[in-house]
């Protein structure tokens, strides 16, 4: 049991920084996620702008 109290309080230890790294790479990849969705976002409705635009241009023969 006592083994089991050191091995979880050396989890939470500050000297510990296998978690924080962890962390820090976490939110690292949720904010390239989220650049990629606003990215795409604004990408696709620039792209229905425009195709809405040639649709409008183009006339039926």
């Amino acid at each position: 049991m006592r083994s089991l109290n050191r091995t979880v309080i050396s989890w939470f230890s500050i000297e510990s920084e296998s978690g924080v790294t962890a962390i820090e790479y976490g939110l690292i990849a949720s904010l390239i996620a989220v650049a990629i969705i606003v990215a795409v976002t604004l990408v696709g409705t620039n792209l229905a702008g425009l195709f809405t635009y040639i649709a409008g241009k183009v006339v039926a023969p």
